[in-house]
C-alpha cells in the first residue's frame, strides 16, 4: 500500500475576499499557506476565470492557480488549449487545469447556449480532452471526431511541462468518474450534478456511503495508475464550532438528511479545530483524499488546519 499523499489546501473564489483587492486576496491565500486559488466558471456574478487567474499568478510567487472547473461547452478546445498553455507559461507552470462537461442549467438558459442531453455533453467533453492533450504535445494535430475536427494545427505556446498542466476532472456520475480515472491527474469526488441545480438529491449523493461507491469506481477504472492520481474534494460548508452535532442537524434539516450523514460527508467540515483535523485525517485514511478545496468564507477559520496539516 502506498503511503498517504501529503495534505494540501486550496480556496475557490469567484471574486475578491471581503475588504481585499483581487491581487490582495491571492497574496493572502499564499501568506496563509494555501496551495491554490481555484475559480468556478459560470455566467453569473463572478470574475472571468482565465483573466483573473493570470492576475492572481502575477500577484504571487508560489500560489498555484486553477479552474474548478471550466465548462467545456463554453469554449472550443483549440482556443482553450491556447489560453491554458499561455496561462501556464506566464505563471511559470503554476496552472491546474480543471475541466467539466458543463452542468448548470441556468448558464445555458440565460446565455442561449444549447443544453444537449448529458450523454452528448460528456461525449463532447471526452473528445475535447483528446484534442487538448494532443495540442499540448510536440507535433501538429489532425483530429476528426464527431464533435471536433482539427487539421494540422500545432498548438502554441507549449505548456511548461510536457503533456500540459495537471488535468483536474471533478465528477460524480459513473461515466464521468471513469473518464477522470483514465485521464485526470487530479480527480475531484463530487455529487452527481446531472440535475443541473443544487438540490436535496445532490446532498444525498455526497454521503460517506456514496463516496465509498465512487472511490471504488475510480480505483477499478484507474487500475495501476490509481497511485499516481491525487484525490480532491470541494468542501461546501466549513463551520468551526463547539457543538458539531447541533450544527450538523441544522444543516441536515435544510435538505432533509440526518445530521450524522452531514458529519460523514466529505463535502462538509464541522467541529472544533481538533475535530476538523481528525475528520480530515480519517477521510484520507478511508478515501485517500488529500487535496481539500474550501470556499472563500472559510479562509480565516480554517487557517490553523492548513498550518497544521499542509505537507503532512
Amino acid at each position: 500500500m502506498a503511503p498517504d499523499r501529503p495534505f494540501r489546501f486550496g480556496v475557490q473564489l469567484s471574486g475578491p475576499l471581503p475588504g481585499e483587492t483581487w491581487a490582495g486576496s491571492a497574496r493572502k491565500l499564499e501568506d496563509l499557506g494555501y496551495s491554490s486559488l481555484m475559480m468556478p466558471d459560470h455566467l453569473t456574478d463572478q470574475l472571468a476565470p482565465l483573466t483573473a487567474l493570470m492576475a492572481a499568478a502575477d500577484a504571487t510567487t508560489e500560489l498555484r492557480v486553477g479552474t474548478l472547473v471550466l465548462g467545456n461547452d463554453y469554449r472550443h478546445p483549440a482556443v482553450l488549449a491556447k489560453e491554458i498553455a499561455t496561462l501556464d507559461v506566464l505563471s511559470g507552470g503554476r496552472v491546474e487545469f480543471g475541466l467539466g462537461a458543463g452542468w448548470m442549467t441556468s448558464d445555458y438558459e440565460q446565455s442561449g447556449l444549447t443544453l444537449d442531453p448529458p450523454a452528448r455533453r460528456v461525449d463532447r467533453f471526452e473528445e475535447s480532452i483528446q484534442v487538448m492533450k494532443a495540442l499540448f504535445g510536440d507535433a501538429p494535430v489532425d483530429f476528426d471526431g464527431d464533435h471536433y475536427s482539427i487539421a494540422g494545427l500545432d498548438g502554441q505556446p507549449k505548456p511548461v511541462s510536457a503533456g500540459g498542466p495537471p488535468l483536474l476532472i471533478g465528477a460524480g456520475g459513473r461515466r464521468m468518474l471513469a473518464i477522470a480515472a483514465r485521464e485526470a491527474d487530479i480527480v475531484g469526488i463530487n455529487p452527481n450534478l446531472a440535475s443541473g441545480e443544487v438540490s436535496a438529491e445532490l446532498v444525498r449523493d455526497a454521503t460517506a456511503e456514496a463516496t465509498d461507491r465512487k472511490l471504488a469506481w475510480v480505483r477499478a477504472d484507474a487500475g495501476e495508475r490509481f497511485e499516481q492520481i491525487e484525490l480532491s474534494v470541494l468542501v461546501f460548508m466549513v463551520a468551526v464550532t463547539d457543538d458539531r452535532t447541533q450544527a450538523a442537524e441544522n444543516m441536515g434539516s435544510l435538505f432533509g438528511v440526518p445530521g450524522e450523514d452531514v458529519l460523514g460527508s466529505p463535502l462538509v467540515l464541522i467541529g472544533t479545530i481538533g475535530e476538523v483535523l481528525e475528520a480530515l485525517q480519517d477521510r484520507r485514511s478511508r478515501w485517500d483524499i488529500s487535496y481539500v478545496v474550501i470556499q472563500g468564507d472559510a479562509v480565516e477559520s480554517l487557517a490553523p488546519v492548513v498550518d497544521s496539516l499542509t505537507g503532512s
